[in-house]
């Protein structure tokens, strides 16, 4: 199937950003991927990605942070997927200059230039950590902002200057805003991918920060049929809404069932290294889908135990496991 309309995805060459690109390749979208420019020229997870979809993919090597080469990429788009970032939360404590400039200044850039080349629909990609803590379950998109981490401040930021060029130029824009994504090419920063890869190494010691805290997490696929799904919906220009499962699993429930599954000798126990500040732990998060079922008829596809089933039969694949370094705490 040929679609007609161009789509440029950034952080294409990232974890969430390499799924959405194969999906769009596969829905016959004609697709150019904005990768992160590197000496190595690598695309990143696109890398690893199938050569009949690659040799579909048009590449643009670049940073966001600059707004010439971004305006360059944007020629003759009609929709844009923007995913690229920093999302890292402990790197954010010490580094928040390159949140700022990334997340914020990067966002500008993206629909400044979308503005710039008359661009159909943008897709902003925000984050539930923008919620901070749950106030009140499930957290809709009315649910209160609270900057818990300069990550969550920059975001916050990236999601305000969006706001408010739809509102001032009526840029056909939507912030969409996934709760904790999982899945295969996931980084090691991330807690499925710790404690996977720790336990697929033979660790029996799985180190974790505070395992008290709950998370809604969403299998990568349906994340990407949300954006999918949200891209064909114009009721939702100017908008923000969840993507999320409407549930939540404690950190060190979700250990467990991994350990039980993998390697039931082995025991959590915790490093100090990895707790966050208590002021900026984020202690609850349990979205609402019901904006994104009522406008769009998105559905949840992969349960808790598919989603992770498919991430541990990835990460047991001796290549995909040896990109990640398990015995060390990844930032």
């Amino acid at each position: 199937m040929k679609n007609n309309l161009k789509v440029l995805i950034t952080g294409a060459d990232g974890f969430i950003g390499s799924h959405l690109t194969e999906a769009l390749v596969e829905a016959g979208y004609d697709v150019r991927a904005f990768v992160y420019y590197n000496s190595f020229n690598s695309y990143g997870w696109l890398d690893t990605v199938s050569k009949e979809i690659k040799n579909k993919i048009e590449f643009f090597s670049g940073d966001i942070r600059d707004p010439n080469g971004v305006r360059e990429a944007m020629k003759e788009v009609d929709i844009v997927f923007h995913l690229a970032a920093l999302i890292a939360i402990p790197f954010s404590y010490h580094s928040p200059d390159s949140y700022i400039d990334t997340n914020v200044k990067g966002t500008l850039n993206i629909i400044q230039a979308a503005r710039d080349n008359k661009v159909k629909r943008v897709l902003v990609t925000s984050t539930s950590e923008v919620y901070g803590t749950a106030q009140f379950v499930p957290i809709t998109e009315l649910h209160p902002k609270q900057p818990q981490s300069p990550y969550s401040a920059s975001k916050i930021g990236a999601d305000a200057i969006a706001d408010s060029f739809y509102r001032s130029f009526n840029l056909p824009i939507t912030i969409v805003r996934p709760f904790n994504t999982f899945g295969p090419r996931q980084s090691a920063r991330a807690v499925i991918p710790t404690i996977i890869s720790q336990l697929l190494n033979g660790t029996e010691e799985i180190k974790l920060g505070d395992i008290t805290p709950t998370r809604d997490l969403l299998f990568v696929k349906d994340t990407v049929n949300g954006f999918l799904k949200i891209a064909q919906c114009d009721e939702l220009i100017g908008q923000e809404v969840n993507i999320a499962t409407q549930s939540e699993i404690s950190v060190g429930d979700l250990a467990q069932h991994l350990i039980n599954i993998i390697n039931p000798n082995a025991k959590i126990i915790t490093d100090s290294l990895r707790l966050r500040p208590e002021k900026s732990e984020v202690f609850r998060l349990f979205g609402s889908n019901e904006k994104l079922k009522s406008f769009t008829g998105w559905s949840q596809k992969f349960t808790l135990e598919d989603g992770l089933k498919e991430t541990i039969d990835w990460f047991s694949k001796k290549e995909n496991l040896q990109q990640y370094k398990s015995d060390i705490y990844n930032v």
